[in-house]
């Protein structure tokens, strides 16, 4: 498994190389290949009946599909090319991500580099007195963010990570619980530390201290 965290970055030869190491390769005995379809030809024109040959059109149909094969094994040669290709730049992209917010599903929240809590609620309704508490893992209050009247739609929330002597009392994770209605969802927004990408060729996954996310996973990037 290969991992790409900032600075260093992986190659696309490297991660192409370490993709072919972790597959395996099997053969199908249901399935003639180029090579084979030309033995088959040439035995069966060296073994056929002098007195009744095989006639012009059963060679040109028979060319034919040698043809058509050699184009078909030729086209899917091309394909894995391009998706190869794919695969390294859609792994590029991401790897652009390290270093930024990305912002995901989830009632947990987590500091960013400044200290700093944010997200965001999807409210169904208009509600009242809306409020946010972020919770510590034994229970208590760390911060209570008042948010008061709220319409239908999209409310952000955010907290420095301060009390109101400017002292940095967060730094760990925090549950979102909401008063005052129940939201649709909740969403917060994680930093991005890392980029995985998988030996088998499967999609990359963002590492952040969340947990790891596809990079479809995130509702917005920031």
């Amino acid at each position: 498994m290969t991992t790409i965290s900032s600075p260093w970055k992986v190659d696309a030869a490297t991660s192409y190389a370490n993709q072919n190491l972790a597959q395996t390769t099997t053969k199908r005995n249901d399935v003639i290949q180029m090579d084979g379809f030309l033995t088959l030809l040439t035995a069966q024109m060296r073994y056929q009946d002098p007195f009744e040959p095989m006639d012009n059109s059963q060679m040109v149909a028979q060319m034919a599909q040698f043809s058509s094969l050699s184009a078909q094994t030729e086209s899917n040669s091309l394909l894995g090319d391009i998706s190869q290709s794919l695969a390294g730049s859609r792994m590029s992209d991401a790897a652009n991500w390290i270093g930024r917010s990305m912002l995901v599903e989830s009632n947990i929240a987590t500091p960013d580099r400044t200290g700093a809590y944010a997200g965001e609620l999807a409210l169904g309704m208009d509600a009242g007195n809306v409020a946010v508490d972020l919770v510590n893992a034994t229970g208590q209050t760390v911060k209570t963010i008042e948010l008061g009247q709220q319409v239908e739609g999209l409310v952000p929330f955010f907290w420095d990570g301060r009390d109101d002597a400017g002292n940095l009392i967060g730094g760990e994770a925090l549950q979102v619980r909401v008063r005052g209605t129940t939201p649709l969802a909740t969403a917060t927004w994680a930093s991005i530390a890392a980029v995985q990408s998988p030996a088998s060729g499967t999609d990359a996954r963002l590492i952040t201290a969340l947990g790891n996310f596809a990079p479809t996973d995130a509702l917005r990037i920031g």
